[in-house]
Order: structure tokens, then C-alpha cells, then sequence
């Protein structure tokens, strides 16, 4: 499914590109996300999901495909497997940045693949659901990240040490025909972040997910009841 979303920031097309594509930074602000480490280009990490009494933790990985620093155009492939083998995820993401007055307007297009029981939500419902994250990220992402009064100057600096880094080093290290033993894997790096609490759908969908998912939850608590009160029995 395709769902189309967007944004503005405050801030000039320069900066928030800079802000947007620095995935460490904004990380703490993407709703139940939890980045992990960064080997190469290659992001790994978690990204919790809440139904009711259900918990799932999807387990993956995100790089970029593209990064057009000219049109400031970004495309993001993500990859996501639950962690008990009950479904998976799969995006791409294409983040187009334009001027909008003062600030920047932020258009997001992703293409989505779900599979298992978050699946059964259709598209109308994780378009909204979408649509309502992305508002939680931009407002964390205004309050923590946009609105540091001395956010010129760090990215600045980041710009700079980028800058030293190409010229310091090589693009390519060893030969293209190097023997696999010269050539050298990116270290993998941890990032030590806090835990990432899940996104509870029921309650950023509202009543449309409940409504659908009733039947389901009911169930569910059926089953939890009857196994309190055989435990109870066998005392």
C-alpha cells in the first residue's frame, strides 16, 4: 500500500535536510523506535508495536538508497521482521524537501508491505494511524531537535567534519580487484539509547481499530480468563 503524508518544519531547506538525514539524531523522536547500532551505511534496530494485551517487536534494518543533497530528495529502505515469526514489514521511503516561506515543506511517500496480524488493519486504518505518528514525530522533533537555539552551529560543524573526513579519506580504501582478505567490513558501532516504548495502536487509531478489533481482543480475554480460573481450580 501507498500512503502519502506531509509535513513542515521551521527551519531552511539546508538545515532540515541536514537534520532529516542524520538518522541517529532523529531517532529518539520516531514513535516506538529504537535504534541499536550503525555498521557502514546499514541502521539496525527495533521498532515496537501494542493491540490491546498484544505486544509485537518487529527486528530490522534501514539504509539509503539515495541522498540528492542538490534536490534534497532522500530515499529510505527499510526492512522489519517480528521477532516471533508472525509477520513482517517492509518499506521504502521517499522524502522530498522544498521551501516553504521561512521554513520547509517536508512530502513523504511510502511504499508498504505488511504481513501478519498488523496487516489486518487495511489501508484506511494505517493511513491514519500514519499520519498520527508522523504528527508525534514532528512535534518531537520541533521541541527537542529544531528548537535548540544553537542548532546553526552543530550542524555546521557536522558539515565541516563530514567535509575533513571525504578529503581525509579515500572513497575506496583498497583495489577493486583486492583479494577479500584486504578488504576491511565497517566496525559495527552500538548506540546506547533508552528502551523504546511500543506504539499502542488501538489508542492512536481510536474507535475505528477498536471497532474491528473487538471480536479479536475479546477472545483474547476470554481465553486469559478461563486460564486464571483453571489455575485457580487446580489450587
Amino acid at each position: 500500500m501507498e500512503l502519502t503524508n506531509d509535513f513542515r518544519v521551521a527551519v531552511a531547506p539546508s538545515t532540515a535536510w541536514r537534520v532529516l538525514t542524520d538518522v541517529e539524531r532523529i531517532a529518539p523522536c520516531m514513535p516506538g523506535a529504537e535504534l541499536q547500532e550503525v555498521e557502514g551505511d546499514e541502521y539496525r534496530g527495533v521498532v515496537k508495536v501494542k493491540v490491546g494485551p498484544i505486544t509485537a517487536q518487529y527486528k530490522g534494518k534501514a539504509s539509503f538508497l539515495e541522498l540528492d543533497d542538490g534536490n534534497h530528495r532522500a530515499v529510505l529502505r527499510a526492512e522489519g521482521r517480528d521477532t516471533r515469526g508472525q509477520g513482517n514489514a517492509n518499506a521504502t521511503i521517499t522524502a522530498t524537501l522544498t521551501p516553504d516561506g521561512e521554513g520547509t515543506r517536508v512530502s513523504v511517500v511510502t511504499d508498504l508491505t505488511v504481513t501478519g496480524k498488523v496487516a489486518q488493519f487495511g489501508r484506511g486504518v494505517m493511513a491514519d494511524v500514519s499520519a498520527k505518528l508522523l504528527t508525534q514525530f514532528v512535534e518531537c522533533l520541533e521541541s527537542s531537535v529544531l528548537g535548540r537555539p544553537d542548532l546553526d552551529t552543530i550542524v555546521d560543524e557536522q558539515a565541516r567534519e563530514e567535509e575533513m573526513q571525504a578529503v581525509g579519506v579515500p572513497e575506496a580504501s583498497v583495489e577493486e580487484n583486492a583479494p577479500a582478505s584486504e578488504v576491511t567490513t565497517p566496525p559495527v558501532r552500538k548506540i546506547e539509547s533508552r528502551e523504546a516504548q511500543p506504539v499502542d495502536l488501538l489508542e492512536t487509531a481510536g474507535a475505528p481499530v477498536a471497532k474491528r478489533l473487538a471480536p479479536i481482543l475479546a477472545i483474547v480475554a476470554v481465553g486469559w480468563l478461563l486460564r486464571v480460573l483453571l489455575k485457580r481450580r487446580k489450587k
